[in-house]
């Protein structure tokens, strides 16, 4: 609440709260893309029926094929293309720019399925709750962690969900990066940007980026915020590439002082776990082994001090 906020970072937090007063917000989505072209409309035509429908959608593709423009064009909702340089960090800064004069914006995975309440609850959220600056959902399902869930199970899972009774908020490290919420006051008044250093897939981005925002005002995730994420295996990075970044990117973020080290560690020790149970018994679409193997990379990378982000550029 507004009573909470550390009047040492006024400017900054008065403007969020400000920018809150108003009779109407503007509400942005934006979204990063590669490669899913059949998986993005679906979570446009998702989008498009929200009950409280945001002013605008950005889309940043790598490649125009990416979308399909003309299935936007035919949305109630106004969609737009941004031009960004690939990998997921440089796509969202270039959403960040386009965002102009919004309130707030919502950042989507490109297969994460919004409950049709989720946009009005945002602005219930974040007009009622003045010092709030970072939100994430309540994850119904996810994905991500098999080998994914198609459009019609994930929908099926949202019209059987009941809804929150009763919304709760409760503090978190940081806004998972499947749904997250920013207050666009905040961002420009710490001038945060997602870190190009972690390029392609940008693993925990979501963490860097939230944290920046940590002296702006609170970290939430609010259970009135619902969705699906259907972690579709579809343009993701290879296994090898993700596995360095799993050691490669927390330990660069402890080296920021935006990820705590005693969580990077445990964040490495149960990846690398995962990766090794999951390479004694394949799990199809999941490349355990890939992974694995950048994990031992990052590892050896570590012992002789070049362990950094970008070196999964040089990976075939």
């Amino acid at each position: 609440m507004a009573g909470a906020l550390n009047q040492a970072d006024g400017a900054g937090r008065q403007a969020a709260i400000t920018a809150s007063r108003g009779t109407s917000m503007r509400i942005i989505v934006g979204i990063a893309t590669t490669g899913r072209r059949e998986v993005l409309s679906d979570t446009l035509a998702q989008i498009a029926g929200q009950a409280r429908k945001p002013e605008a959608i950005l889309i940043c593709p790598v490649q125009e094929s990416d979308a399909d423009w003309a299935y936007a064009a035919t949305l109630d909702v106004p969609v737009r293309r941004v031009v960004g340089r690939a990998g997921s960090c440089a796509q969202r800064n270039a959403i960040l720019d386009a965002a102009g004069e919004a309130d707030i914006i919502l950042f989507f995975d490109d297969d994460f399925l919004p409950a049709r309440s989720y946009v009005g609850a945002v602005e219930e959220l974040f007009a009622g709750e003045l010092d709030v600056v970072v939100a994430t959902g309540l994850v119904l399902a996810d994905g991500i962690h098999g080998p994914g869930l198609g459009a019609d199970e994930a929908r099926a899972i949202l019209a059987r969900d009941p809804g929150a009774d009763a919304a709760t908020i409760t503090p978190v490290e940081n806004a998972y990066g499947c749904n997250m919420v920013f207050r666009m006051a905040a961002i420009r008044a710490a001038a945060a940007r997602f870190d190009e250093n972690l390029p392609l897939y940008g693993w925990q981005e979501d963490t860097d980026f939230s944290r920046q925002l940590a002296g702006q005002g609170r970290i939430i995730l609010s259970t009135a915020l619902r969705g699906v994420h259907r972690g579709s295996k579809r343009g993701r990075s290879s296994g090898l590439r993700l596995g360095y970044s799993q050691i490669a990117n927390p330990f660069y973020l402890v080296g920021k002082g935006t990820l705590r080290r005693r969580r990077a560690l445990r964040m490495a020790a149960g990846n690398v776990a995962a990766n090794i149970l999951g390479s004694l018994k394949p799990q199809g679409l999941i490349d355990r082994r890939g992974r694995l193997k950048g994990n031992c990379l990052a590892l050896f990378d570590m012992l002789r001090g070049r362990l950094a982000p970008r070196r999964i550029l040089s990976f075939n």
